[in-house]
């Protein structure tokens, strides 16, 4: 017991004063708990602890981290990327082991070693990217989620590398007595002895029962949970679907981390999601804290002093071919400038599966001990590293894109019925009100620095710009009732009204005009419903003027009504002569007009304001 208490006590000691010294000079969280884990590995080796079976235990912090990130993940929006999975996850993960594997074979390494050194640093560190995404509220970025697609792909990708790398032994390994034929999981897989076929079919059902247990099983466990109305059995039975289905996924030999984000997005429309979440999140921070202090621990120094030049060869190997691989992969599927730059710097680290697929492949006879200690050395330097690649992104790249319109839009996440492009005083208000009544709305704004202040009130709004089609299309547009043109710029409210107005003929368009010739204009793009931004306003101003001069209120109000009335009365038939390829001023027919209704239009007004005064006496 006080062995394990002191064991307790000196990691949280070494996180606590680690961290938020590697977060006060920029460093990030990540590297915090690296450096964490190196300044106390020679107080855990004169404990004799088993740096690696405590590794094993926090990778269910991982696990853990990929449950909540499917819980914030729906369905449909994992349909919608399926495009990036296939194409940039894909094509990540075959380019880079065969250049990887390219680069051992001129280093005269047998194939089947070159092969699976490549499978192995193809992979990437999910738990260190997607945290230090988080941090950074860079996750939903477009670069954030590219590289998030990779993850999962490579998740995937695990269950091939493990069942390819027997078929690699190397039969001197075997002579010798390397291979022993136990998986690096070192726990129990029942598809192990199995065919094929019938492996291949026991993990299908494996996945479809996540599924299964998520849509029909859960949801009355937690009804049945939240009836008791103690939060800590909501917290035990939280931790028991996380923990059962890892479980269930080991046992059929697929990643626990890809079973928990499965059984994240089914039941990421669950009513029970939030609370979820706010239950896992702490263990989850926990224990990928404890994983990467164990990967600052594990390293070895000794061996490290010995082969360094090897080590900082086939790191900066791999981080540069990893990184080639990026580019070309993200310029094909369409990311540039700041997204692609993000994409590129985020995964040309090795990843947390590296070590059981080292492990396994030790197991196997594919590896020799000695070479496995080298790449689980070059392993962990480029787990290093990575913090480094962000702060170069923080510090070059992001400083260098964060003028106005050279920013990356914001990834939108969700598809609501109204959709309001500008968030100023127009926008703001609109929105607020929308909100108050129960409506659900999507906000796009261009201006990042009204972006940063309404962010802290809580509110939320994408970064980007309402006139490019394909953010409206990702903002769900052909799906909407409602779009509200709220933005400053006249140009930018022309441009959009144009667009919408002539590919979704039956969306409800309301636009702000800047004044009555931008009415007419509007109008003629087709937009029917078109509010002045001045003209409430004006209204209310002769309103008090009215009252100023001695109307009581109900007189100025029915004097005000009555104006606006015989306005808006006329200004559909003057809108209808309204031309676009002529200045509002030299359209002749308009200003006759205009001329003629003012002559029908102040007679009768001005008998409706003498009634009015009348009816006050």
């Amino acid at each position: 017991m006080t062995g394990f208490l002191i064991l307790a006590f000196l990691i949280l000691v070494a996180g606590v004063v680690a961290v938020p010294l590697a977060s006060r000079f920029g460093l990030g969280s990540v590297l915090g708990y690296l450096l964490a884990g190196m300044a106390i590995s020679p107080v855990l080796g004169a404990l004799n602890v088993d740096v690696e079976a405590l590794q094993v235990f926090a990778e269910f912090g991982v696990v853990m981290m990929l449950f909540i990130i499917g819980l914030e993940m729906e369905p449909k929006r994992l349909w919608a990327m399926r495009g990036k999975l296939l194409g940039l996850g894909g094509g990540q993960v075959v380019l880079t082991t065969l250049a990887i594997m390219g680069i051992a074979l001129i280093d005269a390494q047998p194939w089947q070693t070159a092969l699976a050194i490549g499978m192995v640093l193809a992979l990437s560190s999910t738990a260190i990217i997607v945290q230090t995404l988080t941090e950074k509220n860079l996750l939903r970025s477009e670069g954030g989620e590219a590289s998030f697609s990779v993850l999962l792909v490579q998740d995937v990708a695990v269950i091939p590398i493990l069942a390819l790398l027997p078929v690699l032994a190397m039969p001197e390994l075997y002579a010798s007595g390397t291979g022993h034929g136990e998986g690096g999981h070192g726990g129990l897989d029942l598809t192990a002895n199995m065919s094929v076929w019938l492996a291949a079919l026991s993990r299908i059902a494996a996945v479809a029962a996540v599924v299964g247990i998520g849509i029909y099983a859960i949801r009355p466990l937690f009804r049945y949970i939240a009836a008791a109305n103690l939060r800590e059995l909501f917290t035990a039975a939280a931790l028991v679907v996380v923990i059962g289905i890892a479980l269930l996924m080991s046992l059929v030999g697929l990643s626990p981390a890809l079973g928990a984000f499965v059984a994240g997005v089914v039941l990421a429309t669950s009513e029970y999601r939030h609370e979820l979440e706010s239950d896992i999140n702490p263990f989850k921070g926990l224990l990928l804290g404890l994983f990467f202090i164990t990967v600052g621990a594990g390293i070895d120094f000794v061996l490290a002093q010995q082969v360094w030049q090897d080590v900082v060869f086939w790191a900066a190997v791999t981080i540069a071919a990893k990184l080639a691989v990026l580019f070309v992969v993200g310029r094909l599927y369409g990311l540039r400038r700041q997204a692609l730059w993000l994409f590129c710097l985020s995964l040309p680290q090795a990843g947390e599966f590296a070590f059981v697929l080292i492990a396994f492949a030790v197991a196997n006879a594919v590896f020799a001990p000695e070479f496995a200690d080298l790449l689980l050395l070059i392993v962990a330097l480029t787990m290093l590293v990575t913090p480094l690649l962000f702060i170069l992104y923080d510090k070059l790249i992001a400083h260098a894109y964060c003028t106005g319109d050279e920013l990356e839009p914001d990834t939108i996440d969700e598809e609501n019925p109204v959709i309001i492009a500008g968030r100023g005083r127009v926008g703001g208000i609109v929105d607020r009100m929308l909100q108050a009544a129960g409506h659900s709305t999507t906000v796009i704004d261009y201006d990042s620095h009204q972006l940063e202040i309404v962010r802290k009130f809580g509110f939320r709004t994408y970064f980007g710009d309402a006139t490019r089609p394909d953010l409206l299309h990702s903002a769900g547009i052909d799906k909407a009732r409602l779009l509200v043109v709220a933005m400053d710029e006249r140009e930018q409210i022309d441009k959009l009204v144009k667009y919408a107005t002539k590919h979704y003929p039956k969306l409800h368009v309301i636009a702000r005009a800047i004044d009555r010739n931008h009415v007419y204009e509007l109008w003629a793009y087709g937009c029917r419903d078109i509010i002045r931004e001045t003209y409430d306003s004006s209204l209310r101003m002769g309103r008090s003027a009215f009252e100023a001069l001695g109307m009581d209120r109900q007189q100025a109000q029915a004097a005000t009504d009555a104006f606006e009335e015989m306005d808006r009365r006329f200004m559909p038939e003057v809108a209808s002569l309204y031309r676009l390829d002529i200045p509002y001023h030299e359209n002749e027919p308009l200003m006759q007009r205009v001329k003629e209704l003012r002559s029908e239009w102040d007679p009768i007004l001005t008998a409706q304001m003498d009634e009015i005064l009348k009816r006050g006496k």
